[in-house]
């Protein structure tokens, strides 16, 4: 029964983080979600690109029985997408939408850490593998953010 509960669980995760996601690549049907006019359009794909990956992450190893470790990560990749929107949502007041994001947060983390022990059967890797991957994720990142900070705070923005 816990099974079936999580694989539910997962699956509707992925299915709205799908559909979540589609617009904003694809840039069609945008205008629904609250806020985007406000988000540069190459901020928008990224965040699009990264539900979709989410949502891969969610369904796939339950399809192909391979590579369970990534439903772990997928939750905890939604978890901040959400956390991150529900901030975007206190930022402009928008309360429902804070508290829904809040939500999918929490249905995403409880996915996670019920799924959790998949993550051991995941790719070794050393010290040195892991600070090289945090890296190759977190300095694009900050880069991307101090680009989208500096035109969001500059004067002719």
């Amino acid at each position: 029964m816990f099974n079936i509960t999580v694989w539910v669980a997962e699956g509707f995760l992925a299915l709205f983080f799908a559909l979540a996601g589609l617009p904003k690549i694809f840039g069609k049907g945008i205008d629904r979600w609250v806020g985007f006019d406000e988000v540069p359009r190459g901020m928008t794909i990224l965040i699009g690109t990264c539900e979709i990956a989410a949502a891969v992450g969610l369904i796939v190893p339950v399809l192909v029985d391979r590579v369970e470790w990534t439903t772990p990560l997928a939750g905890i990749g939604i978890v901040i997408i959400s956390l991150m929107a529900s901030g975007f949502h206190l930022r402009n007041r928008e309360w429902l939408a804070a508290l829904e994001t809040v939500l999918w947060a929490s249905l995403a983390g409880s996915v996670a850490a019920a799924r959790w022990d998949k993550f051991a059967t995941g790719p070794s890797l050393s010290g040195h593998d892991v600070v090289l991957l945090a890296q190759l994720v977190v300095v694009p990142a900050v880069i991307i953010n101090l680009a989208v900070l500096t035109r969001a705070t500059s004067p002719n923005a």
